[in-house]
């Protein structure tokens, strides 16, 4: 009876151990993506392998993905890949849990591990965040009206740089600003063999620039970055700071040649503002190459309801645009010569419930949108020649997902 006994828990572990491996994937970080997304109901970050062959996603065993000390929103990578960066925000159903950053190492098997978690001086309140193309700057807007700017070290350590958190600049009659979304210009250029004619024959530039929309006044905002990651302004005029955008402007995005700069307006515009960056390429359309914004002659152009994050495509010839309220990405496709935007034919993809963010691998080969509601993730195969979106099967996670990236 004791061996008979000890033959079936054999077996039983055998098959428990076979169930394992049938919901793990083998990841390689030459051969496959790698898609991260933070969850906010869950409080934990998954990981998925992506097939860049077919487009076939596979959860990656890390036992529902490591736990974040507070509940999760917007989620970055770095250039290399090898480190997240997650807005996470204290709460009392998570016991111990904290406001500000926190960085999460990627192993080569795809799994995460915590690093740790930076509060932000100030006890600033980080909503949206960005990273350079050098991988050195973690930008953060702050729900005060404020940017912090954290320098990332070995290991993927931050640190605020001297300075930090800068407050956004008051507007002339205006209310207390709002800092809603940040983008920074590209100190490196995408190479994608031939096909990338946007940026060819130009050199990427060795400065950069930071673009902040203020939502309760209306205005985008340009600072140039210095080499320690400090911020100073770079007025509009003698007498006012920002450059107008349309009502609420919630989201910002810098195409990936330096070109142009679009903002996402919400309710009731439910728009996007297209502007040309004044550099050395776009002279002498600009008064001054002071990377300020000259607004495009056509804008603005209209999209879904309620429009957030935006992302240019790698190649830099199209636009998505998620609008939140109506569940959809718009997709425009760019104009090489001044930036201006022309719907596509059809003009917008569906997605599921209540979308919060979205991500392009750089291979300019897939699109993915976190949906809050439906404890999913809509994928896209995405067509480079026409920026067209095809759907593929929409990708299971861990409750409320909240932000999204892919390496």
């Amino acid at each position: 009876m004791q061996k008979r006994f000890t033959w079936i828990v054999a077996i039983l572990v055998l098959v428990a151990i076979g169930a394992l491996m049938a919901c793990s994937t083998k990841y390689s970080a030459s051969n496959n993506g790698l898609i991260v997304v933070s969850t906010w109901g869950d409080a934990v970050m998954d990981s998925f392998s992506l097939n860049l062959g077919n487009g076939s996603v596979a959860r990656i065993n890390n036992v529902n993905g490591p736990p974040t000390p507070g509940q999760a929103t917007a989620v970055v990578l770095d250039p290399a890949g090898a480190y997240a960066y997650v807005i996470v925000s204290q709460s009392s159903a998570l016991a111990g849990s904290v406001t500000g950053i926190t960085s999460f190492s990627i192993a080569s098997d795809g799994k995460l591990a915590v690093v740790g978690t930076v509060k932000l001086r100030d006890s600033v309140v980080p909503v949206t965040e960005a990273i350079d193309s050098a991988g050195k700057l973690l930008f953060v807007s702050g729900q005060g009206g404020t940017v912090s700017v954290l320098a990332i070290g070995s290991g993927g350590s931050l640190s605020e740089v001297t300075g930090s958190p800068f407050a956004l600049p008051a507007e002339a009659a205006g209310q207390s600003p709002v800092a809603s979304a940040v983008a920074v210009t590209p100190t490196a250029f995408p190479v994608l063999g031939t096909q990338n004619s946007p940026c060819s024959g130009v050199t990427a530039p060795t400065t950069e620039n930071l673009y902040v929309t203020d939502s309760i006044n209306n205005v985008v905002l340009n600072y140039r970055i210095s080499s320690s990651g400090a911020l100073t302004l770079v007025p509009a005029t003698t007498s006012t700071p920002g450059v107008a955008t349309g009502t609420v402007p919630s989201g910002v995005t810098v195409d990936p040649c330096g070109r142009f700069v679009y903002v996402s307006n919400q309710s009731p515009d439910n728009s996007v503002s297209a502007y040309t960056i004044c550099n050395a390429v776009s002279l002498p359309n600009c008064p001054i190459a002071d990377y300020s914004l000259q607004p495009v002659a056509s804008s603005p152009y209209p999209v879904g309801d309620l429009p957030g994050p935006l992302l240019v495509n790698p190649l830099g010839q199209f636009l998505y645009v998620l609008a939140t309220g109506s569940s959809e990405v718009s997709i425009f496709r760019i104009s090489t010569s001044d930036g201006s935007l022309s719907a596509l034919t059809p003009p917008s993809a569906s997605v599921n419930s209540s979308p919060t963010s979205m991500a392009i691998r750089s291979d300019d080969q897939w699109l993915f949108v976190a949906n809050f509601n439906s404890a999913n993730v809509s994928q896209f195969a995405i067509t480079p020649a026409t920026g067209q979106l095809t759907p593929l099967p929409a990708i299971t996670t861990d409750n409320l997902p909240w932000g999204v990236a892919v390496k």
